[in-house]
């Protein structure tokens, strides 16, 4: 884990992915700042600004979470057709206009198709980002993704603040202000994503773009590339990461109302709940990932998950039933206990994702693994205030030991599919071969693709293998 080793600072000045990888992250801690302005200033812009009534909003923000849901699987495939840096630049341009149409729309009808197009130019967006990590960082893409982790959230903090500004003024002037400050977010990350470099034309994702001939030939032979929609056992996979990202609706959601509809602590304690939850992925993201870093150990670190999620409806069941300062005690706890629970998922859930996936055809299996969050993030809210939290604590308890089993039943699905994956003879740990001989991959992980497709180059090659060189984006 020597990448890790220089501390969080250290390795913001020197990422993965190395100048392309310094700007893409300084874009997505402006893009996230952005949306940490819309987040926090939304449903009162549309309340106050366009004056829809409680069932206006809640079905605009539904609708809208459906929309997003295409963003992921859109973008996959148009990656595989066109550079990476081009649709990445064009869907924050989509959203810059959408921003802008958002100041000139008033009524509910007009409003709905506007914040769709945001939330499908959104999912595309975050899609992208994976793809370009995937092949910018190479084996180090779980440093970089934590590193991401880090730099959205402190984005998101920046934003929130710069909202509680606006937001104190209150007055209609000041929300469109807010809505301006986030459409200016789009179009520095836009300039900032066209600042990096397009080697060997571009991040193309489509295998056959960046093969070498004999490798072409190969795939030329093997036929067209295999779609994650006749795969069964990677749908099983995104099937089952649905329920692993429910911390993200449980922080948001389901614990600002947990208590304020049922424990007695202080409703001016919810924002804590965000602060504990972005003080601890910025200070401990980079360490979580270096410990689960390559496709077994986040296999493995799956079942944590599902135990951080356990105690997390543990606590919500049995410890907010009291005192004002014994609620809020407990609910600081669940906001740490949901807050690793997150730590976990975000590097287990995108590194199996992109390990998992055929190397031919990563672009559309990543667009389709993208899938799961935005399934979640319509289905999560629903799922916890019209089943879980009617139900009471038998609710939370239900909900825990659910995700804790599904979490089990995640691990042996992508350990069975790892092994499956594994051509005849490769090994799991790195190990010095003679010249001549394959290697495996750059990880030691195995290489995703057909069985009896070589896994790697020989040793005086000037790359490791083909997922070294889909993950690098060089020919």
């Amino acid at each position: 884990m020597g990448e890790n080793e220089g501390g969080l600072l250290a390795q913001l000045r020197r990422p993965p992915g190395g100048r392309d990888g310094r700007i893409m992250l300084l874009a997505q801690f402006l893009d996230r700042a952005g949306s940490g302005v819309w987040a926090a200033a939304s449903v009162l812009y549309f309340t106050f600004v366009t004056r829809l009534d409680a069932q206006q909003v809640g079905i605009l923000l539904g609708v809208a979470a459906v929309a997003g849901i295409a963003g992921s699987p859109l973008a996959g495939q148009l990656a595989g057709r066109f550079t990476v840096r081009g649709l990445l630049i064009w869907s924050h341009l989509l959203r810059l206009g959408a921003m802008v149409l958002l100041l000139l729309c008033d009524g509910f009808a007009a409003l709905l198709p506007v914040i769709a197009l945001v939330c499908l130019a959104e999912r595309a967006a975050k899609m992208l980002e994976m793809l370009f990590a995937t092949r910018a960082t190479g084996e180090r893409r779980s440093t970089y993704q934590a590193l991401t982790r880090s730099a959205a959230n402190a984005g998101v903090a920046l934003g929130a603040g710069v909202a509680a500004i606006g937001l104190a003024v209150g007055t209609e002037n000041a929300y469109r202000a807010l809505v301006l400050a986030n459409a200016l977010s789009y179009t520095v990350t836009a300039a900032l994503v066209w600042r990096t470099r397009e080697p060997n034309g571009g991040w193309r994702v489509a295998a056959q773009a960046c093969a070498a001939p004999d490798t072409a030939a190969d795939t030329a032979v093997e036929g067209p590339a295999p779609s994650p929609w006749r795969d069964g056992g990677y749908l099983r996979f995104v099937l089952l990461d649905i329920p692993m990202c429910l911390d993200d609706s449980l922080l948001n959601v389901g614990l600002p109302l947990w208590l304020v509809n049922h424990t007695s602590a202080p409703h001016a304690f919810v924002p804590a709940f965000l602060v504990v939850n972005t003080a601890l992925v910025v200070l401990l993201q980079l360490r979580v990932s270096a410990r689960a870093e390559g496709p077994h150990r986040a296999a493995a670190a799956v079942t944590l998950y599902g135990v951080a999620m356990l105690a997390t409806c543990g606590v919500l069941a049995f410890g907010t039933g009291g005192g004002a300062w014994s609620a809020s005690i407990a609910l600081l706890v669940t906001a740490v206990l949901v807050t690793a629970a997150e730590l976990v998922r975000s590097v287990t859930s995108w590194e199996l994702a992109v390990s998992l996936a055929p190397d031919r055809a990563r672009a559309s299996y990543l667009g389709v693994a993208g899938m799961a969050q935005s399934i979640q993030k319509s289905a999560g809210p629903l799922l916890l205030t019209g089943v879980v939290m009617t139900a009471g604590p038998v609710g939370w308890l239900g909900l825990g030991a659910a995700t804790a089993g599904l979490s089990v039943v995640q691990r042996r699905t992508c350990e069975r599919r790892l092994a499956a994956m594994r051509p005849a003879g490769e090994v799991t740990t790195p190990a010095p071969a003679p010249a001549g001989e394959v290697t495996p991959g750059p990880t030691g992980e195995p290489t995703p693709g057909p069985a009896g497709e070589a896994a790697g180059e020989p040793a005086d090659g000037a790359t490791p293998g083909p997922a070294a060189r889909s993950a690098s984006g060089r020919c």
